[in-house]
């Protein structure tokens, strides 16, 4: 049994990295009488890839650790552990071998965690448990878990199981040819010099190579910002080794677009300079940039939405729109943050209604139909209002428009409800689906003008029954594409305003929240289907989505939060509010992001929403985790009967 003053400082070290900031002192404590401190050499393997598991886990105390991966015969770099790193803990989360091989780079001290008291540790603590959940069940090919961003990259599936219908692109096979002409300059060459073969030839780098054309260095546009302009050298007469960026890193010929964007990214660099073996020493046969390989994937978000934005043609809209389904895929695999991938698809989405919106005016015009001189607003509901469509799933969405003069409300209403009409017909042939209750622009219903709208909300507000507050989980989460966003802005205003006027509106919006249970049976096992086309699946969207998204649209209307947010924005803003309900708002918000996670990759391995899913394909830790997931929309569910008191209610 190690002294206490041993224990006291492996204490003093562990709580100041996560997951170990999160417990107690007598958590701590209990754990640090396990910890056993070890030392390690440069060039020591601590274990390798396929390699069977270790009794322990590992935490960086000192030093530095190297984890790797075979890639076509070679050594690819995937992280680096220093202080306060945890690592080497895949084997016991998910039963299976080492996927990446541990050296240890400089001299290190690693505190060594016995398994058994690691897994009661995680047993007695959700949020450590959770923790590492989420940064390896993913399948990521990293055993390092420090990052506490890692939190929100959310059980995935592992590489082995994506189907390749859907790879994006194959970067895997994809190759790249390097610009051939190859602009250079010897080292005996001014920076000013160097400047002006760049600008003649209008490239982004320049090698510097020495009389056998071998590259000894490298200058790019951000060498010059940082390493010139800023310093305001004297560029005629200072030379080009003392910027440039050295040794050039090398690559050797025909390597794929996935190889090389790896290699950029564990080396930190934008630019490679292919060489004929591959090293410096040899001759240089040209530059690959960051850029280059943006354009040969083709799916970059960026790409994507300015290639939207210039598009008429709507087969053309409907091909780049398949491209960002395929980026999704892409950054699931990749452990990418839900809300990341979600507002990168929704500029997407958004992208694409507004080049909708252009053409469709643009048809209406060429049809003989003039345009009311009205401001307007496109408006996006359900998951694509909250920001939160990964797939496409069928569309909600209606359109406002500034209160036309007397006598102009028919020449108004019939020119949007057709302007609304062709936006629709473009969304369905871009892969959306029409909305089976027929909540869209198309419908005269839900095509107004503000008073219309005004009128709307006040009923549904102040006559809080079924039907009403149907219509309010639709259209409260309103927000506003294309046209006049401000048309939004005030309309959400007004609702608050109208909000302020009865006391009755929000304990009924809470009663309707409470109206899907926590999803699990007596013998706390998932609630599934009992016949239909889904009979023994699990619905995740009604039995486990729904009870976040309704219990995060109360708190954020009763916090009167303007943002046109999505449910986990929604809780995170009231957890910034509300300091009572931060920490049960923080794991709600986690929670709906691992499930939102796990619809996605439903929905792409099968071709369709994902909203169903076989209970019996999620492994133990994925079974626990949402059943922690369920513990938490049980407490919210509390929170939400006593805060507003909904069992009063008739």
């Amino acid at each position: 049994m190690p002294s206490e003053t041993i224990v006291q400082s492996v204490v003093d070290f562990l709580k100041q990295y996560p997951p170990f900031d999160q417990l107690k002192e007598q958590e701590l404590h209990e754990l640090a009488n396990h910890v056993n401190l070890n030392y390690f050499e440069v060039g020591d393997v601590l274990f390798k890839e396929g390699g069977a598991p270790l009794p322990t886990v590992f935490v960086v105390k000192k030093g530095n650790i190297k984890l790797s991966r075979k890639h076509n015969g070679q050594d690819v770099l995937l992280d680096e552990c220093d202080e306060g790193s945890v690592f080497g803990i895949r084997p016991l989360m998910a039963n299976d071998r080492y996927l990446s091989t541990a050296v240890v780079a400089e001299e290190t001290l690693l505190y060594a965690i016995p398994i058994a008291p690691f897994t009661k540790l995680m047993e007695n603590n959700p949020k450590v448990a959770m923790y590492f959940a989420a940064g390896f069940a993913s399948g990521g090919i990293t055993d390092n878990l420090k990052d506490m961003t890692k939190v929100r990259r959310l059980l995935a599936l592992r590489e082995e199981e994506l189907p390749q219908s859907v790879a994006l692109e194959d970067t895997d096979t994809l190759k790249i040819n390097p610009v051939k002409q190859i602009v250079s300059c010897s080292p005996s060459h001014t920076v000013w010099e160097a400047a002006k073969i760049m600008s003649i030839f209008n490239v982004g780098s320049i090698l510097v190579v020495n009389e056998q054309n071998h590259p000894l260095g490298i200058i790019t546009d951000s060498d010059f910002r940082r390493k010139v302009v800023a310093k305001q050298e004297t560029v005629k007469t200072l030379p080009v080794t003392e910027i440039m960026s050295a040794p050039v890193k090398t690559i050797k010929p025909n390597l794929s677009v996935s190889e090389i964007m790896l290699l950029m990214v564990n080396n930190k660099v934008t630019h490679f300079c292919v060489t004929e073996n591959g090293t410096n020493q040899s001759p240089a046969k040209g530059v690959i940039s960051q850029r280059d390989l943006l354009i040969a994937q083709g799916n970059n978000p960026a790409v994507l939405a300015k290639q939207i934005s210039i598009t008429n043609d709507v087969e053309r809209l409907a091909t780049i729109r398949e491209k960002a389904e395929k980026l999704v895929w892409s950054y699931l695999q990749n452990e990418v943050a839900v809300p990341f991938i979600s507002n990168i698809i929704s500029e997407i989405n958004d992208s694409l209604i507004k080049r909708a919106i252009i053409i469709a005016t643009q048809k209406l015009q060429k049809q003989g139909w003039e345009a009311p001189n009205l401001r307007y607003a496109f408006l996006s509901m359900g998951s694509e209002g909250r920001k939160e469509q990964l797939l496409r799933t069928d569309l909600d969405n209606a359109l406002i428009y500034e209160n036309p003069p007397a006598g102009d409300e028919k020449a108004a209403s019939d020119y949007f409800l057709n302007l609304g009409k062709e936006v629709i017909n473009i969304l369905v042939k871009c892969g959306f689906e029409r909305c089976p209750g027929d909540m869209m622009a198309s419908n005269p219903k839900w095509n107004l003008p503000v008073s219309g709208w005004q009128k709307n909300f006040s009923k549904w507000i102040s006559e809080p029954d079924h039907n009403s507050l149907m219509h309010v989980s639709i259209f409260f989460d309103f927000r506003p594409v294309g046209g006049d966003e401000s048309l939004g802005t005030d309309l959400k205003e007004f609702i608050f305003q109208e909000i302020e006027k009865t006391n009755l509106f929000l304990p009924y919006l809470a009663k309707k929240a409470l109206t899907n249970p926590p999803p699990l049976s007596f013998f706390r096992s998932f609630i599934v289907e009992k016949s239909g086309d889904y009979k023994n699946q699990f619905d995740i969207k009604a039995r486990a989505m729904v009870p976040l998204i309704d219990a995060a649209r109360v708190l954020a209307y009763e916090q009167k939060i303007t943002a046109f947010g999505s449910t986990f924005e929604r809780f995170e803003q009231v957890a910034l509010m509300d300091e009572n309900l931060a920490s049960l708002c923080e794991a709600a918000a986690m929670g709906y992001e691992i499930l939102m996670r796990h619809r996605a990759i439903q929905g792409l391995k099968t071709g369709n929403s994902g909203r169903y899913i076989d209970p019996n394909k999620f492994n133990k830790l994925e079974r626990q985790t949402i059943r922690n997931i369920f513990k938490t929309i049980e407490k919210i569910q509390e929170v939400l009967e006593t805060r507003f008191r909904t069992g009063y209610l008739r």
